[in-house]
């Protein structure tokens, strides 16, 4: 059964929708434009300290305007060789070559020459510096968005639980319905939380997990919720799969960092949905003994060992699928209590039915009672389900109020399938009308059988021409070898008088 959702609590304070606050950037953002800045501005140093000067000139060039007398004086350095010109452009520059005989050359013209010892630290460490801090801000930007902005390096070995404050936690046990008996078994949990020493003093131990086993839908998650609303202590929520990455020892070191944030919190209540993921039968895997769920699984075991339940972390898991757990993670001083929570009877559906229609307008003709009837085997999710349905189809016809109509079009519509809008002859209707008509005469002549609520001959779901449908009276677990035969003679003996109605018409 669905609840409404809470605001996440942060553990350093403050909620993390903001509230209305300005939302600052992340830290790693800012260093990241810093370092970016430095990087240009060596950039450009470094093209401004190395770029020649004035005209650029070939060598040959160069010579020859020596020969004709146009070079007035040099300056001869370890790699270029920078002068000046009597015509315009006055400066230039050109690569030097080795030439003996160019310092004959320049006092034979008469010109003014000295040399220049290079600086070469500079240009060699820019050439190693820039490179070097460019590849390190590309690698810590995208090393800081794969890992988190708030945890960095250390953020894969962090729970990823959601935390909610003891006063976040709204849902009590008066929104759960159709679930006493689990509801009755938790509540010695929530008394425990409330005066641990009620059972310490009597040298009493408080069972340190409780497993929620169930099918889906059934409302395991919101009797957690409520467990932690009754208590009014801190609630830890979280997914089995959540522990299991492709690094080896993440999901372990998540283990721990978790049950040391709840013995931070304590008394408070951890709750690991789907269980399955996380806690399956180990066997001999081809990889090795030493594989990440594995690893998982073991550390969670050792956890559970090690803390003291007297602290007040109770942890509490959920599955559907109780068969495949370790059965280590089941024996006492683990997971030592399991609670079912079954599918709710008829009268458990109308309990749920009548908490969800408190939000909807309801018309006076609805008789939660016979939706209750007609819905057997639907989980709580399912029924959360119907009512919102029977409210989508009254919006949809601009109706006032959702009607009993609505409800038992969305009864259709869940259980038979959505309604075809196919053309048929009066000759076919005519053949589905005697067919189904059939079923119900069957079932209404035949002792001891459900009564006969509705016929339809519209189309719905995968074939079905039309169906005919029998209201419960009661949530019934044992037939009878009679009541057996009744009912597949209901289900199949009709298809003779369709077979007989065919070859009249034939006729």
């Amino acid at each position: 059964m669905p609840s409404k959702p809470t605001p996440r609590f942060n553990p350093r304070g403050g909620d993390r929708r903001g509230r209305g606050q300005r939302q600052l950037p992340p830290r790693g953002s800012s260093s990241l434009w810093y370092v970016l800045a430095l990087l240009v501005l060596l950039g450009l140093a470094q093209a401004y300290y190395l770029t020649p000067t004035g005209r650029s000139l070939p060598y040959s060039e160069f010579k020859t305007l020596l020969k004709d007398g146009q070079v007035t004086e040099v300056t001869i350095g370890d790699q270029v060789i920078r002068g000046t010109l009597k015509q315009e452009p006055h400066q230039f520059s050109t690569a030097r070559v080795e030439d003996p005989k160019l310092t004959e050359a320049l006092e034979a013209k008469g010109v003014k020459y000295n040399g220049e010892a290079t600086n070469r630290w500079l240009p060699e460490l820019l050439g190693w510096i820039v490179p070097l801090l460019f590849f390190l801000g590309i690698w810590g930007f995208f090393f800081r968005r794969m890992s988190g902005a708030e945890g960095g390096v250390m953020s894969f070995a962090r729970s990823r639980a959601k935390i909610y404050a003891d006063d976040e936690v709204k849902v009590r046990f008066t929104d759960v319905a159709g679930v006493d008996e689990a509801r009755e078994e938790l509540k010695e949990i929530v008394e425990f939380l409330k005066n641990p020493k009620k059972y310490t003093n009597l040298g009493g131990r408080i069972p340190k997990g409780v497993l929620l086993v169930g099918p889906p839908g059934t409302g395991k998650t919101l009797l957690a919720r409520a467990v932690a609303g009754e208590a009014h202590v801190p609630f830890f929520s979280l997914s089995g799969s959540e522990f299991v990455e492709m690094f080896v020892g993440v999901g372990a070191a998540r283990i721990r960092d978790l049950f040391q944030q709840a013995e931070a919190k304590a008394p408070c209540i951890v709750f690991i949905d789907e269980l399955d993921a996380l806690g399956k039968v180990r066997v001999q895997s081809p990889l090795g003994s030493h594989e990440e769920r594995e690893q998982t699984l073991n550390q969670l075991l050792a956890e559970m060992d090690g803390f003291d339940s007297r602290k007040g972390v109770i942890i509490m898991g959920a599955t559907n699928r109780p068969e495949v757990l370790d059965p280590a993670l089941l024996r006492p001083g683990r997971f030592d209590r399991q609670v079912l929570v079954d599918k709710p009877d008829v009268k458990g559906r109308e309990e749920i039915l009548r908490i969800h229609a408190k939000g909807v307008k309801m018309a006076d003709d609805v008789d939660l009672k016979v939706v209750a009837a007609r819905t057997a085997g639907f989980a709580g999710a399912d029924l959360a389900n119907l009512v919102n349905e029977a409210a989508l189809l009254a919006a949809r016809n601009d109706k006032s109020a959702v009607g009993m109509q609505d409800f038992e079009s969305a009864i259709d519509r869940l259980v038979a399938g959505i309604e075809k809008k196919r053309v048929m002859s009066m000759k076919e209707r005519e053949i589905v009308a005697y067919h189904e008509s059939g079923h119900a005469i069957v079932a209404s002549v035949l002792p001891g059988l459900d009564p006969v609520h509705k016929i339809s001959i519209v189309q719905r779901g995968f074939g079905a021409l039309g169906y005919t449908m029998q209201l419960p009276l009661e949530d019934r677990y044992l037939m009878t070898r009679p009541e057996l035969i009744d009912k597949i003679t209901v289900r199949h003996l009709p298809q003779h008088a369709v077979n007989l109605t065919n070859s009249r018409l034939a006729l």
